[in-house]
């Protein structure tokens, strides 16, 4: 886990950008409209909070919020989505796990296809890297922004499973039905958040540097910018430095 507040944290400031550019809002629509589906209550339906939750991080208007849901619900008439994963290996060796949600698998298939080869990398069969992975849920902390004695005690006190202690950041780890419960108490002890989110995280990475490294981040970069693509996981550990440009 090497390194990932530091990609989390970049995310986080890229999809600020991204928000503006309008590109985020169109996926997080396309999340809540699938997540709608299985049922329209946020307090009954985790996938459709963490979407609702990420899309008011990202300033969307209600309104726009209001239909997408009742869009997933039939409420109202909308495009057809269904959810893709997809799979690959990178530069180096790294794993690269893929969640989208798209209106044709098929051209979405081959324009990620595309990416990877353009990218010198390529795509995988299902099952191949999705088993380097496990979900939970997952929260960026500053370190210069509280003791990590204290932070550590009303963490594990919420549920979290565990605190690890990176160079900027502290990294508190949640199994996803405790996710909530964690967040919450982090909000009413007026901790900062930098991150937070229900993801998968690699068992273990794959040390990447030089023209590999700037390789990987390149493809990973792509990969996210696709319209389709929700999110992107990957194995690397990569150094800050080159992360951070």
């Amino acid at each position: 886990m090497s390194g990932h507040s530091k990609w989390a944290t970049i995310k986080h400031k890229k999809a600020a950008t991204d928000a503006k550019r309008g590109s985020l809002f169109t996926k997080l629509i396309k999340e809540i409209t699938i997540a709608a589906r299985s049922g329209g209550k946020p307090e009954a339906n985790p996938r459709l909070r963490v979407a609702i939750e990420r899309a008011k991080e990202a300033s969307m208007p209600s309104d726009n919020i209001d239909r997408a849901v009742k869009k997933g619900t039939g409420e109202l008439e909308g495009v057809s989505y269904e959810d893709i994963t997809l799979e690959g290996y990178g530069p180096g060796g790294v794993a690269i796990f893929i969640e989208g949600v798209s209106d044709n698998k098929n051209r979405t298939t081959s324009e990620i296809r595309t990416i990877f080869s353009k990218r010198g990398s390529n795509m995988a069969g299902a099952g191949s890297v999705s088993w380097m992975f496990e979900k939970k849920g997952y929260f960026v902390i500053n370190k210069n922004t509280i003791d990590e004695d204290k932070l550590m005690g009303i963490a594990l006190d919420a549920g979290a499973e565990d605190l690890v202690v990176e160079d900027e950041n502290f990294a508190v780890k949640t199994a996803p039905v405790d996710f909530f419960k964690v967040k919450k108490a982090l909000e009413d002890n007026k901790i900062a958040v930098e991150d937070a989110e229900i993801t998968l995280l690699p068992k273990s990475t794959v040390k990447v540097e030089g023209d590999d490294a700037k390789k990987v981040l390149d493809l990973v970069d792509a990969l996210e910018d696709h319209e389709d693509v929700q999110h992107v996981y990957a194995n690397f550990d990569i150094p800050d430095d080159l992360i951070k440009e």
